[in-house]
């Protein structure tokens, strides 16, 4: 299972209701719901992902964050978990309260486009860079909406999010150890996760 994946595992108690939005094949469906006897579901917008997950078992809809979510009653579940999919939304505030509708908590990872080897690429070859999580050119990237951890931060106060936990690792899945600063971390960080619930 992805790194990202396994570290959201990590904060959800056993038992709790799942939403995992932009699901994929649903591997953090099936984790929390066997190790952790979580009644998780999940919605993909990729239809030949959605129906691998249905053919594995797995209840997962097709269905889009940015035009879905709307339909899904307050406080239905305990977490909704959005992983590497911010930046590939079309509303990314509009997404982000409704989860927080739904949910009683969120929790969000993402590709930190602030990390210092992004920079550097950008500054020397004048091109948009893809590192070893985002080995895609640019045309063929989902990104359109690529943020920060100090971007996040400050997303979350404008809205007045509040923020429980959240780390900033790298690809091979080491903790950075910049915990007290958003600052390094935003330099130093290529992930971010980030477990909210409203003020």
């Amino acid at each position: 299972m992805r790194l990202d994946l396994r570290l959201i595992a990590e904060m959800i108690q056993p038992g709790a209701r799942v939403l995992d939005i932009g699901c994929g094949d649903g591997a953090l469906i099936e984790h929390l719901t066997r190790l952790k006897g979580a009644d998780a579901r999940g919605i993909e917008i990729d239809m030949a992902e959605a129906t691998e997950a249905v053919a594995a078992g797995l209840p997962v809809i097709h269905g889009d964050a940015d035009a879905d979510l709307a339909f899904y009653p307050d406080g239905a579940f305990d977490y909704v978990v959005l992983s590497r999919t911010l930046q590939a939304v079309e509303r990314p505030r509009e997404v982000l309260r409704q989860m927080l509708r739904i949910g009683a908590r969120a929790i969000v990872s993402f590709p930190n486009f602030g990390h210092w080897q992004m920079r550097v690429k950008l500054l020397l070859g004048g091109r948009m860079p893809d590192t070893e999580v985002w080995s895609r050119p640019w045309y063929e990237t989902p990104n359109i909406h690529p943020c920060t951890i100090r971007d996040f931060f400050a997303l979350c106060a404008m809205e007045g999010y509040v923020v429980e936990k959240w780390l900033a690792v790298d690809d091979k899945g080491l903790s950075t150890p910049w915990k007290r600063s958003p600052w390094l971390a935003n330099l130093f960080g290529e992930q971010a996760l980030f477990l909210l619930r409203r003020g």
